[in-house]
């Protein structure tokens, strides 16, 4: 079997354990809908200021996005490493052709694409109550590096876990402070100064500013300093993470 035809295979055993799972299949594609229907009036004020939903509706077209690249690859991935590692899958994947780099490939190809249709989904969600941005080509460069990146953390996590639970505790454990400290809902100048270095830790900011500065008139990428810095540093990040998290799955424990 070529490594095309694993590939191929481990991606379409991966999207038909997705469909099978309807919460699943409601988190990624609903949820961050349902998130928009709640706050559309909130955000539509924009009333100014540095607090939550203070700026107008185009300013948090990153941070709903956020919800989905981050949330969605966290938890499937990190569960996913987890339940194949309970059930000695790992074992028997090893006793077969397939690399462990050749299946967190294939979970990710997986994940970008549900990740890519659902934020399809959010963004005409957006525009329909009444958020004014740019569609932008960088849309399509943006989201699967973001994605790829925390496809790789949730293998990192999945591996080191002691359990599903585990896994699933400990990316929600990441997500949730990143989802509001990362130059998302919150801006920098709502925190304190000294924390303002300390989002530039996070992959997510460099998503958010870049998806910002492309798609929202008025707004400037931070540092480093343009959009196509901000997606280089992503796409380096996306490397990194898919390397260290292909080489901590524990394909022979």
């Amino acid at each position: 079997m070529s490594r095309l035809s694993r590939v191929r295979s481990e991606a379409r055993a991966a999207y038909t354990s997705f469909v099978r799972r309807r919460t699943a299949v409601f988190f990624t594609f609903f949820f961050p809908v349902l998130l928009i229907a709640i706050f559309a009036g909130l955000i539509s004020t924009g009333g100014g200021g540095t607090g939550l939903f203070s700026q107008p509706p185009g300013y948090y077209v990153p941070a709903y996005l956020a919800v989905v690249v981050l949330f969605t690859p966290l938890s499937r991935v990190s569960s996913e490493v987890a339940r194949h590692r309970e059930g000695a899958r790992f074992e028997k994947l090893a006793t077969t052709p397939l690399e462990k780099w050749e299946w967190l490939f294939a979970q990710t190809l997986v994940n970008v694409a549900l990740i890519a249709a659902a934020s399809v989904l959010l963004l005409l969600a957006l525009l329909a109550a009444g958020a004014s941005f740019a569609l932008s080509p960088w849309f399509v460069v943006f989201v699967p590096a973001v994605s790829v990146v925390f496809c790789g953390v949730g293998a990192v996590l999945g591996s080191l876990a002691d359990s599903q639970d585990g896994a699933i505790a400990a990316s929600n454990g990441v997500a949730i402070p990143l989802l509001f400290l990362s130059d998302t809902f919150l801006s920098p100048a709502a925190l304190p100064d000294w924390f303002a270095p300390v989002m530039n830790l996070s992959p997510l900011t460099y998503f958010a500013r870049g998806v910002r500065a492309a798609t929202y008139s008025g707004a400037t990428p931070g540092w480093p300093g343009s959009v196509t810095a901000e997606f280089a540093v992503l796409l380096a990040l996306a490397v990194a993470a898919f390397a260290v998290g292909a080489a901590l799955i524990p394909w022979t424990e």
